[in-house]
């Protein structure tokens, strides 16, 4: 064994120390007592000196960071749009970071490339682009601003020379993603050329709204090109009717973007796919593995029908990096980076793993999770629903007590972390039931931690 070797080993011991440590953590203290911002830095030792520390110190201070990071894996993290841990997709990231393949060209990439386009060739399927392509961006707000990309160059295609010359419109729901207005600007567009659509009590967008405001910007001789719909939106979950929405965008040929960042992984179940209905009206479309299928972050895929126009947004001519002749394998020509880390290698080892109908399942348990979730807040006086069916987003009141102060009163005391949502004026605890890995009984024990935190409210 070479001294480099002996080396990456000896790390690697310490790493398998170091998790499981974590592990033992998560089941014994599930949420970590935070830390006041303004101290950590000291607090932890996390700052720097000229010289280097002794190897026992240094792995002191790496244990230290590591036990007082917010635990995401554990059964009381309700707080984001993510969460739990699905190990054989955790196997594939590691893999991922010792392979580090960069992932534009074939050259460097070989069978990791292969892998990425065996999942776009497999989403387009299940989404019905009889031709599509995608890529893997870094996010779904780099993945909403690719299809606004495409949206925009495949209605005037001397954007890409030019620039905007004239005044495009854009329009997206009044509770879609806050990437958009940045996407927005990013792309020369403009924040002041997004039309906010109106939603139904159920938070979906009004189609009727909508081309009412497509006809006014017209009446102005502006050049609408771009509809952002919503497959789970942020706060109530929702789903966008995506057949209404088409047919708007058919009629006024738009683009239909469905940004399922959140739900779109239903794609998977037979049960809740009615949920995306249409989809394959749609232009282009978003998911995040790392989201409902439980992969490491970040896994997220746009896929699009136009795949010319994927290549005409994004490729560029590099004669010092495309040198095989591999076309159709080196994904720098269809992305919007260059060097870009292997993100679909966890999800590969996850689906090889289980399977589409083990995806399927792991899907269908969420909303198996909140509907457990909406029955005990109904069986409950205390408690108010706020939510709707067929969503993972369960929004609630218990006691007439303010959300933000509840919710940080119980991330203060470490008893549970989740956050709180406003629709229409009406302020509630979000708990979200993205962790497939949970049960009915940590479901439940969520609710007795969060009474039980609400007794210090004082």
């Amino acid at each position: 064994m070479t001294f480099d070797e002996e080396r990456m080993k000896a790390e690697l011991d310490f790493f398998n120390e170091l998790v499981n440590k974590l592990l033992e953590q998560e089941e014994n203290e599930p949420v970590v007592s935070p830390i006041p911002a303004g101290d950590v830095i000291k607090e932890l030792h996390l700052g720097f000196d000229d010289a280097p520390l002794e190897l026992s110190e240094w792995k002191k201070v790496v244990e230290t960071a590591v036990m007082n990071t917010p635990r995401t894996a554990s059964k009381l993290f309700f707080n984001q749009l993510f969460g739990g841990r699905q190990p054989k997709a955790v196997i594939g990231d590691l893999l991922a970071v010792l392979l580090n393949n960069s992932m534009y060209t074939y050259k460097v990439a070989g069978p990791q490339a292969g892998i990425e386009i065996a999942i776009l060739q497999e989403v387009c399927k299940l989404v019905g682009y009889e031709d599509g392509d995608g890529t893997m961006p870094p996010g779904g707000s780099m993945s909403n601003y690719m299809g606004l990309v495409m949206a925009r160059d495949a209605k005037d295609n001397t954007v890409r020379y030019s620039g905007v010359t004239k005044r495009m419109t854009l329009y997206t729901s009044n509770t879609s993603h806050y990437s958009t207005p940045k996407n927005a600007a990013f792309a020369g567009v403009g924040r002041d050329n997004i039309r906010y659509i109106n939603n139904d009590n159920e938070g979906r967008m009004d189609p009727a709204h909508l081309e009412k405001c497509i006809q006014k910007d017209l009446a102005h001789g502006h050049t609408p090109f771009y509809v952002n719909a919503t497959a789970g939106t942020t706060v109530l979950g929702a789903f966008d009717d995506i057949n209404a929405l088409a047919d708007v965008c058919q009629k006024y040929r738009l683009w239909l973007h469905v940004d399922g960042a959140y739900c779109g992984a239903v794609i998977f179940s037979k049960k809740y796919k009615h949920l995306v209905a249409g989809i394959e009206r749609s232009d282009s479309f978003s998911f995040n593995a790392h989201k409902m299928l439980g992969t490491p972050l970040s896994s997220s895929i746009i896929v699009t029908k136009h795949k010319e126009q994927l290549v005409k947004s994004f490729s560029n001519e590099a004669d010092y990096l495309y040198q095989t002749g591999d076309e159709d394998f080196d994904l720098g020509r269809t992305s919007i980076q260059c060097g870009r880390r292997n993100d679909a290698l966890k999800l590969w080892t996850l689906w090889k793993a289980v399977g589409t109908s083990g995806l399927e399942k792991i899907v269908d348990q969420q909303f198996k999770l909140a509907e457990v979730a909406r029955d005990y807040i109904r069986s409950n006086s205390d408690f108010t629903l706020y939510s709707h069916p067929n969503s993972i987003s369960v929004c609630f009141n218990y006691k007439k007590l303010d959300p933000k102060v509840l919710c940080t009163q119980l991330y203060e005391d470490g008893s549970l972390m989740v956050g709180y949502g406003k629709f229409k004026g009406q302020e509630f605890v979000r708990l979200v039931t993205i962790n497939a890995t949970n049960t009915k009984v940590d479901i439940l024990q969520f609710f007795k931690a969060l009474e039980e935190g609400a007794k210090h409210i004082g």
